[in-house]
């Protein structure tokens, strides 16, 4: 089994939180591109970004492989979004798109808000911070 990490998890490994997790699972983590434009907003937010920065890019070349947002992953976002509405439920738009990777990916997403994916119901998740 494949990992997808949301942005939570990438942003714990960074503070260490999870490095056994990520030698546990070496070859089969990915993110998508959206986690990393959010880990790049967390990054920039900072007073000084160049050290986490560069921890970005270590992660990047060492640990975790980016999958990016393509057109498969909208079209699956476009359907996605639209069955919810129907149901009169609405998905953050960030954590849909993330969302759509996994699904067309057929990778397990890893998030600490599996609350916020849990109407995304073809999703596995998982919870690497309990």
């Amino acid at each position: 089994m494949s990992f997808l990490l949301d942005t939570n998890i990438l942003s714990a490994h960074l503070r260490r939180a999870l490095t056994h997790r990520f030698v546990q699972h070496s070859g089969r983590l990915y993110t998508s591109s959206v986690s990393m434009g959010e880990l790049y907003v967390w990054a920039y937010g900072r007073n000084d970004p160049t050290k986490m920065i560069s921890s970005i890019e270590r992660l990047l070349a060492y640990e975790v492989g980016e999958i990016p947002f393509d057109n498969d992953c909208a079209q699956q976002f476009g359907k996605l979004r639209v069955e919810l509405r129907r149901k009169g439920i609405e998905v953050d738009t960030t954590d849909l798109m993330i969302g759509s990777v996994a699904l067309v990916h057929d990778l397990t997403l890893v998030t600490h808000n599996t609350a916020d994916f849990r109407n995304i119901t073809a999703l596995r998740r998982e919870d690497w911070l309990v």
